[in-house]
Formats: structure tokens, C-alpha cells, sequence
């Protein structure tokens, strides 16, 4: 095991990062216990206000994410600094994310479906430094052998092609797939080859007159939310909490 850790986290410098992750994580679930708790009115948990406004945890995310970015650039990535400052860069990105949805939508829907974004956020930002740590590089150059490396042709081949693989999947709707698909291009592959989401940039481009193809992408989106959709509310209301209105919802459904 101690043989393990040092060949594959400390070695390549992945320690780091993996405290980043760790830290990233625990700031998360910490956070929206803590939500929950002061939603729920309980222990002794409160929201924070100055000057009569609420300070939503995301400010002082931004602070720590500043800190721990420069102090890790400073610190050159070597040393107990770079350590210390991965851990409270973890911190402040934990923070921030779990508030996501806040700063896509420029109001507070925390409590809502659209608040549900933040949990998405997390989830794909963790699981992409999962892959990152297991050893995966961006845009799958970690498959470009040594000797391939020596060509500078080859490498930006590989790049252009599997950047245009996560954009194809993008421009069909498929966020998730695309942006994993950065990691590891088969996922985009994936993405890139099959039926566009209906609404997505692709399909009010390419769709417009194929009938046919609107009719089974949008067939294939039903299937999709028939047979995903209520895992992914169940995943989304066991890490980010049920939202406000399908909460007061299930309380009138109880009372009646």
C-alpha cells in the first residue's frame, strides 16, 4: 500500500490534488448539512448577514479560491505550501460550486429545481478530478506515445480532434458527455455520433427539415426522462436537498 501511494500520488505530484478533492468534497457535504440545518431551523446554525444582507458562502469562497490559486502558483506546486494552499483552494471551489446556480442564474434559487444545478456542478467537477488523479490528461494526449510526442503535428492532431469530439457533443446538448468527453474522448465519441438533445444549438440547426430525426430525438429524450430522470431528482435531493416547492408539495399531498 505505502509502495502504491508513493508511485502513483506522490511521485507524479498528484498529492496535491487529491487534497484539493478531498478537501472540495468535504466543504460540500459539510455546507449543505449545515444549509439544511438552518432551513430546518435547527441546532445552532444561522444565516450570516452584514449590514442587513445576506452573505451567501460563495463570497468568501471566491477569497479562498484566490488564495489558495495564487499562494499554489507562488509556491511553485512543491512543498508543504503547495499542500496548504490545495487545501484551502479546495475550500473556496466548494464553497462557490455548492452556490452555482446562483451565479448562473443571478438570483437566489438555492431552494429550488434550478438550484439543483449546483449539485450537478459538483458532482461533475469531482468526478472530473477523479479522472484526473486515476492518471487521464485533457483531450486524450496521455494516449500520444513518447516517441509521438517528438511531433508536434501529431499532438495538435490528437488535440483538434477529440476538442472537435466534445464540441460536436456540446452543440447537441450534452454537456455532461462533452465535458467528460475532455478527459476521456470516447465519451465524447459517444456524444459526438448520437441523435442531438431536442432544443440544443444542433438540432434547431441541423433538425429544422428532418422531420424524422426531431420526431426520434425527441422519443429518445422521453425514454431518457422516464428512465433517468427520477434518479437523477432522487441524487439531486439527497446531496442538495428537496426543493422548496416539491417539499410544500409533498406536505399538502401528506395533509390531504
Amino acid at each position: 500500500m505505502e509502495h502504491w501511494w508513493y508511485r502513483n500520488i506522490v511521485e507524479p505530484g498528484k498529492l496535491p490534488l487529491l487534497l484539493a478533492l478531498t478537501a472540495f468534497v468535504v466543504t460540500f457535504l459539510a455546507t449543505r448539512f449545515v444549509t439544511r440545518m438552518i432551513r430546518a431551523g435547527r441546532g445552532p446554525f444561522h444565516d450570516v448577514s452584514s449590514g442587513g444582507h445576506h452573505v451567501h458562502h460563495a463570497v468568501p469562497g471566491v477569497v479562498l479560491m484566490c488564495v489558495g490559486g495564487f499562494g499554489g502558483v507562488a509556491s511553485g506546486g512543491r512543498g508543504w505550501t503547495a499542500g496548504a494552499t490545495a487545501v484551502v483552494f479546495g475550500i473556496g471551489a466548494g464553497l462557490v460550486l455548492d452556490e452555482f446556480a446562483l451565479i448562473l442564474y443571478l438570483q437566489d434559487v438555492y431552494w429550488s429545481e434550478q438550484g439543483q444545478k449546483s449539485v450537478e456542478a459538483v458532482v461533475l467537477t469531482a468526478s472530473l478530478l477523479v479522472i484526473m488523479l486515476v492518471g487521464f490528461s485533457p483531450l486524450g494526449v496521455n494516449d500520444v506515445g513518447a516517441d509521438e510526442r517528438q511531433d508536434r503535428a501529431s499532438v495538435i492532431t490528437t488535440l483538434l480532434g477529440n476538442f472537435a469530439l466534445a464540441l460536436a457533443a456540446l452543440l447537441k446538448g450534452k454537456f455532461r458527455m462533452a465535458v467528460l468527453g475532455a478527459l476521456i474522448p470516447v465519451v465524447a465519441l459517444v456524444g459526438a455520433v448520437r441523435l442531438a438533445r431536442p432544443g440544443s444549438p444542433w438540432a434547431a440547426r441541423l433538425y429544422r427539415h428532418r422531420p424524422r430525426a426531431t420526431a426520434r430525438a425527441e422519443r429518445r429524450a422521453r425514454r431518457h426522462a422516464s428512465r433517468w430522470g427520477p434518479w437523477e431528482h432522487r441524487l439531486g435531493d439527497l446531496l442538495g436537498g428537496t426543493p422548496t416547492d416539491q417539499l410544500k408539495r409533498r406536505q399538502e399531498n401528506h395533509r390531504g
